[in-house]
C-alpha cells in the first residue's frame, strides 16, 4: 500500500484476498492484486548483487521469511547498503541501513515493483485485430523459435524431391548400390532431424497457444467483469455470451490457419528458386495455376461474407433460445410449456440449417471451379514435363521431372492456403464485430480502479437530484432532497415506479449519470472508489442469486479469506444459524444451482448473513422480505433492528408495517420525495403514506371505521 501511495494510488487492504493454501501472500498474487486495482506491478526474484545497485528506483517492496515486507527507498552500491523503511510506519521516520548479510537473515529474495498505469493497458484497449496481434507478439521468444525452425524445415522439405531425383537418375538407371547406400544413410540422418525439428515447432507453438489463450481469457472474461450492470440489464443474456465466444474464433484464426499459412509461406520461398532452375516453363505454368485458384476465391469473398455473417447470426439467435431455456426451465416445467419453447427451437434451427446450407452451396461453386486447376497441377504438369523432355533431348530427366511433381504441389499447397485465407478472414470479421460489441461497450474500469477511499460511516446526502434511465422520457427521479444521519434506519415506501428502487441503484454506484449532488458522509458519490464503496455497503435483494457451493462459500463470497468463526457470526446475525446447524453438514452442505435444495426464506437469510459478513457501514434491503412467508419475514424483521446498530440502513418495502420502527421513512411519488419523517409523523400529515397505510391495514379497520374505508374505494 504504501509503495502505491508513493505514486498516488490508494488502496484498501482488506480486498485483498490471498490464493488458496498460502500461508502469507506470494509475490504474483500481490500483483495480480494491484493489476486489477489500477496499478502496474511485477513479483520477480533477484540477486543482492543486481538489487544494490537499483538506487534510482522508486520504493521497492521486499518480501520477508515472516510473511512481513520492507519498502527499500535507496541503495548505495559503493558501500554495499540499502536504506529499508517500515510500511507501516510514519513516512517521516527515518529508514534503517542494511547490509548484505543483515539483509539474507530475513529476505527471500522475492521483490515487487509497482508503479502507475500510464496510457492504455491491453486490458483497457479497444477489442479488434490490432489487440489481437499485441497479445500474439507478446510472445517474442517463442515467435523467433519457430521461425527458425520453420526455416530449417523448409530446407528440409526440398531434400526428399532431390533424393528421388538421384535415385530415379543415378541408382536405378546406373544400377549404382553404392549410391544407395549413400541415400540410405543422407536419409536417415536428415530423417531424424527432421522429426526432431516438428516435435519442438509443435511443441514451441502448443505451449504459445496456450499461453495466448490463458492472456486472452482472462483480459476478456475481466472485461465482462468490468462492464456495468445497465448493460447486462439491457441486453440479451444469450445474445452476450454469443457473442462474447467468438472470440475463440478469433484466436483459433490466429493460432491455426494464419500462422500455419505463414509458416508455409517459408516453404514457398525456398522452393521458387529451386523450381525456376529446375524448369521456368513449368514453374510459371504452376504459379499461373495457383494464381487463378487464388483469384477464384477472392471473387467469392463478398457474397460468402454476406452469408457468413447471416450464419453467424442466427447461431446466436439459437443460442439465445437454448440459454433462455434451460435457465427458466422451472418455469417451462411448471406452465408446460416445452410444446412452445420446442417450436421457438424448431423456428431458430430451420433458421440456422437455411443459412448454413446457402453457406455451403456458395462455398461450393469456388471448390468445384478451381478443381481443373488443381488437377493440372497434380497430373498435367508431369505430362507437359514429358512433353518438353521427348521435344527437347537435353531436357529434365525422369528424375527431375518426378522431383518437379513433388515440389511443384508443395507450391501450390500454400498460395491455395493464402487465398483460403482470405476467405477466413471474412468470418474473422464478422467475429470480431461481434465480439466487439460485447468488450467494446464502455466499462466500470476507472471507477472500479480510481478515486477516492474515504473511511465510511454511513451520512447520506441528496441535494437536487435528478435520474433519467437512457432512453426513458420521464425523469426517474426529480429533484430529490433529502439527508440521512450516520446510524439511520431509513425506509422508502411509495407506488410501483416512484422511484425507490432508483435511489438504492444510485447509491451503489449502478447508475452514475446523474445531475445533483449525492453525498456520502460528505464526498460526492462519484469521486469514490467505485471497489471501495461496494465493498462498504451490503445489499439485499428481494431474489438474491446464490452460487453453486457450499453455504460458507457463499457467505464468504465477498471475503474469501474470513474464517469459520466469521460465517457463524454472520449467520447468527442474520438468523440462519439456527436451520444451518441442522444441516447434515452444516456450514459445508452443498447448494444446488438455483437453490433448489433450500426454501426462499433460507436463501434470504444467507443473503443478509452474506452482505453482513463484511460489517458494512450501510445496507441496503430491497424489498428483501416480500417473498418470503410471514414468519419468515417476521424473523427477518425481527432480526433487522439487531443488524441495523452502528450502520446506515435504507430499506425499499411495499410492506408498511415492516417499516414502523425505522428512524425516518421516506415517502416517494412519480420520483420526487412527498415526506420523510417518523411513521407516526405521516400518518398525520402525510396523505399518500396515510392512504397506503390504511389499504394494508384495511382488515383491521373494516369493522370501527367504514368511512375512511369506503373513501379510499372512491378514491382508488
Amino acid at each position: 500500500m504504501a509503495a502505491a501511495r508513493y505514486h498516488g494510488i490508494e488502496l484498501d487492504i482488506h480486498d485483498f484476498a490471498a490464493e488458496p493454501g498460502e500461508a502469507s501472500p506470494s509475490p504474483a498474487s500481490l500483483a495480480r492484486w494491484l493489476n486489477d486495482q489500477g496499478a502496474v506491478a511485477k513479483g520477480m526474484r533477484i540477486r543482492w548483487r543486481y538489487l544494490v545497485k537499483m538506487n534510482n528506483s522508486p520504493p521497492i517492496v521486499l518480501m520477508f521469511r515472516d510473511g512481513s515486507a520492507a519498502l527499500m527507498v535507496r541503495a548505495d552500491a559503493g558501500r554495499g547498503i540499502v536504506w529499508l523503511r517500515d510500511p507501516l510506519s510514519d513516512e517521516g521516520e527515518a529508514p534503517v541501513a542494511v547490509d548484505e548479510l543483515r539483509l539474507s537473515q530475513v529476505w527471500t529474495g522475492d521483490i515487487l515493483l509497482v508503479k502507475a498505469r500510464r496510457g492504455e493497458s491491453e486490458a483497457d484497449a479497444p477489442f479488434n485485430l490490432a489487440w489481437f496481434a499485441r497479445i500474439v507478439l507478446r510472445e517474442k521468444q517463442s515467435l523467433r523459435d519457430i521461425l527458425i525452425a520453420s526455416m530449417v524445415l523448409s530446407i528440409l522439405t526440398i531434400v526428399p524431391a532431390l533424393i528421388v531425383m538421384q535415385v530415379v537418375n543415378r541408382v536405378v538407371a546406373y544400377r549404382s548400390m553404392s549410391t544407395l547406400v549413400s541415400m540410405i544413410g543422407l536419409v536417415v540422418i536428415l530423417s531424424f532431424y527432421e522429426i526432431l525439428l516438428t516435435y519442438a515447432r509443435r511443441e514451441l507453438m502448443l505451449v504459445m497457444s496456450t499461453r495466448i489463450d490463458t492472456r486472452m481469457s482472462l483480459h476478456t472474461f475481466a472485461r465482462l467483469l468490468a462492464l456495468p450492470l445497465e448493460f447486462y440489464e439491457r441486453e440479451q443474456t444469450g445474445r452476450v455470451l454469443g457473442r462474447y465466444m467468438a472470440i475463440y474464433k478469433v484466436r483459433d484464426f490466429l493460432t491455426g490457419r494464419l500462422m500455419t499459412t505463414a509458416l508455409d509461406m517459408f516453404t514457398l520461398l525456398v522452393i521458387l528458386p529451386l523450381l525456376f532452375y529446375m524448369s521456368a516453363t513449368l514453374a510459371w505454368m504452376t504459379l499461373a495455376s495457383a494464381g487463378l485458384i487464388g483469384l477464384i476465391v477472392v471473387l467469392f469473398l463478398p457474397p460468402m461474407a454476406k452469408v457468413i455473417g447471416r450464419t453467424i447470426e442466427a447461431e446466436m439467435a439459437r443460442g439465445s433460445v437454448l440459454y433462455e431455456t434451460v435457465a427458466g426451465i422451472r418455469t417451462v416445467k411448471t406452465l408446460a410449456l416445452e410444446p412452445t419453447r420446442k417450436e421457438r427451437w424448431d423456428e431458430v434451427t430451420a433458421d440456422v440449417v437455411r443459412w448454413k446450407l446457402a453457406s455451403g452451396r456458395m462455398g461450393n461453386w469456388p471448390a468445384t471451379l478451381v478443381m481443373p486447376m488443381d488437377m493440372f497441377i497434380n497430373r498435367g504438369i508431369i505430362l507437359v514435363g514429358a512433353y518438353l523432355a521427348l521435344e527437347s533431348p537435353g531436357g529434365m530427366a525422369a528424375g527431375g521431372l518426378m522431383a518437379f511433381m513433388m515440389l511443384g504441389g508443395r507450391v501450390a499447397a500454400p498460395l491455395v492456403n493464402l487465398a483460403k485465407l482470405l476467405e477466413d478472414i471474412n468470418e474473422v470479421s464478422a467475429s470480431l464485430g461481434e465480439a466487439g460489441a460485447v468488450l467494446n461497450q464502455p466499462t466500470e474500469t476507472k471507477a472500479l480502479t480510481t478515486g477516492m477511499r474515504p473511511v465510511i460511516k454511513g451520512a447520506l446526502s441528496f441535494q437536487a437530484v435528478n435520474f433519467t434511465y437512457p432512453g426513458g422520457a420521464v425523469r426517474a427521479l426529480d429533484d430529490v432532497t433529502f439527508d440521512v444521519p450516520a446510524g439511520t434506519m431509513l425506509g422508502l415506501v411509495g407506488r410501483s415506479g416512484s422511484g425507490k428502487s432508483t435511489v438504492t441503484r444510485l447509491l451503489q454506484g449502478v447508475s452514475r449519470g446523474y445531475s445533483g449532488y449525492l453525498r456520502l458522509d460528505g464526498v460526492e458519490l462519484r469521486e469514490i472508489n467505485l471497489t471501495h464503496l461496494r465493498r462498504n455497503f451490503g445489499v439485499v435483494l428481494q431474489d438474491n442469486f446464490l452460487f453453486r457451493g457450499t453455504i460458507r462459500d457463499n457467505i464468504t463470497a465477498g471475503r474469501p479469506g474470513l474464517t469459520i468463526d466469521d460465517v457463524v457470526r454472520a449467520a447468527r446475525l442474520a438468523g440462519a444459524e439456527e436451520f444451518v446447524e441442522r444441516m447434515p453438514a452444516g456450514y459445508d452442505t452443498w447448494i444446488e444451482e438455483g437453490s433448489t435444495n433450500i426454501s426462499g426464506g433460507q436463501r434470504q437469510r444467507l443473503a443478509i448473513a452474506r452482505a453482513v459478513i463484511c460489517d458494512p457501514k450501510l445496507m441496503i434491503l430491497d424489498e428483501a422480505t416480500s417473498a418470503l412467508d410471514p414468519e419468515s419475514e417476521a424473523l427477518v424483521n425481527a432480526n433487522l433492528q439487531r443488524i441495523g446498530k452502528g450502520r446506515t440502513m435504507v430499506i425499499v418495502s411495499h410492506r408498511l408495517s415492516s417499516l414502523v420502527d425505522c428512524d425516518q421513512i421516506c415517502v416517494m411519488d412519480r420520483g420526487r420525495v412527498v415526506d420523510i419523517a417518523p411513521h407516526a409523523v405521516l400518518l398525520e400529515r402525510c396523505d399518500i403514506y396515510r392512504t397506503l397505510w390504511m389499504q394494508q391495514n384495511r382488515h383491521q379497520n373494516a369493522g370501527t371505521d367504514p368511512g375512511p374505508t369506503s373513501m379510499l374505494a372512491e378514491g382508488e
